[in-house]
């Protein structure tokens, strides 16, 4: 199935698990809409793992976004909460002394979206991965109003793992709009067996299937959703 032809003003892209190619989905998503014509910025709200080049703490998947944005994003925008250690957020806020809120979230994506078309979200971890002890990202997308786009690793256990979000994303009562499968493991077996049976069972349409490009840019990816 092909991306809606009317995609809505903004995205939260989420993932089954970390290091399952979240930001490649999104930066192949920004791309898409750039060649549309669309004026598509990318945000990362809390990025674990950052180091400071100089101007500060900066993340490698927020300069990724930033990169495939078109206006190019203000870092401090893009990314609200930049944390040092590649931990779960909550835990490198902690290390940090940050306590990671959403006002200062909502402002940046204000912000994003007074000067973007659409702008795409990408989440941190996998869905249930919190922000803090009293938000998780279902708090974040609520309060966005966001649509989900899920990011399913391919690898071994990926219908488990796809299944439950999917299950879990229902229950949290946010609209999951569709499915990006990301082929991280090239030695996984029955890659297109497994892959018709995320077709046959998740609930929303698929929007791509991405291959194992580990040097491959947004751009590159982007030829991988359905209708770029």
């Amino acid at each position: 199935m092909p991306l809606p032809a009317t995609l809505p003003p903004a995205l939260f892209v989420t993932g089954t698990d970390t290091e399952i190619g979240k930001t490649a989905a999104s930066t192949a998503l920004l791309h898409a809409l750039r060649r549309r014509g669309l004026r598509a910025v990318g945000m990362k709200p809390v990025a674990s793992g950052s180091h400071d080049p100089g101007q500060g703490l900066r993340n490698d998947d927020a300069l990724a976004l930033q990169a495939a944005s078109l206006p190019v994003p203000d870092y401090a925008d893009l990314n609200p909460y930049a944390l040092r250690q590649p931990l779960a957020p909550e835990l490198a806020a902690a290390e940090d002394g940050v306590h990671i809120e959403l006002a200062p979230i909502v402002a940046a994506f204000e912000r994003l979206r007074a000067q973007a078309d659409v702008v795409v979200v990408e989440g941190v971890g996998g869905w249930l991965a919190p922000l803090s002890a009293q938000l998780d990202q279902r708090d974040l997308v609520r309060a966005l109003r966001l649509p989900v786009v899920l990011v399913v690793g391919m690898r071994l256990g990926c219908v488990n793992h796809a299944r439950l979000t999917a299950e879990s994303l229902q229950a949290s009562g946010v609209d999951c709009v569709g499915w990006i499968g990301n082929h991280i493991d090239p030695s996984m077996q029955r890659q297109d067996e497994n892959f018709a049976t995320l077709q046959q069972r998740l609930p929303m349409p698929c929007w791509g299937r991405l291959p194992h490009l580990p040097e491959a840019g947004g751009e590159a990816l982007s030829t991988h959703l359905h209708d770029a």
